[in-house]
């Protein structure tokens, strides 16, 4: 069952890059207490993710901040080596990087996809959401993985 408006985040553990390594992380060390915008990717360096949908959240970051969010994250169903590559690759210091290499979080919200198809395996469905708090307040989810239409900076910024 896909996660809905107004239900709780369930907890997880991400790995985000830390200055020694890879650095475990918690739904509630991430979105406890704070306003946040999470971003969900199919993978790291495919072409819609990192032509289409990173790159408006990275030009908006300034602009998304400035509706009293504390925070943008991106997640996707890669690891944290491939993820602080890409951050470093797409010029996106200011956003986190969340590795969900298990897909735990992706299952556990029922955001997950099927990629194997592709030669993916499991991986994130497409969308941007805000969270209050650990409480999804906006979910724009995406019916087809490779638009950006509904789940991009500019959508969400019509709703925050």
């Amino acid at each position: 069952m896909t996660i809905e408006v107004g239900q709780h985040l369930p907890q997880v553990t991400f790995r985000v890059n830390g200055p020694d390594g890879p650095v475990a992380k918690t739904t509630d060390d991430l979105f406890k207490g704070r306003r946040v915008v999470l971003v969900g990717v199919p993978g790291a360096f495919t072409p819609s993710c990192h032509r289409n949908h990173l790159p408006g959240f990275v030009a908006k970051l300034d602009e998304i901040k400035g509706r009293g969010v504390d925070a943008v994250a991106v997640t996707s169903v890669n690891d944290v080596f491939v993820l602080d590559a890409w951050q470093k690759a797409s010029g996106a210091e200011g956003i986190d990087f969340l590795a969900d290499g298990n897909a735990e979080f992706a299952k556990a919200t029922g955001l997950d996809m099927d990629g194997t198809g592709f030669g993916l395996g499991p991986r994130s469905k497409r969308y941007s959401m805000l969270v209050d708090d650990g409480v999804v307040r906006v979910l724009n989810l995406e019916e087809v993985p490779v638009k950006t239409e509904i789940s991009g900076a500019e959508a969400l910024l019509k709703v925050i």
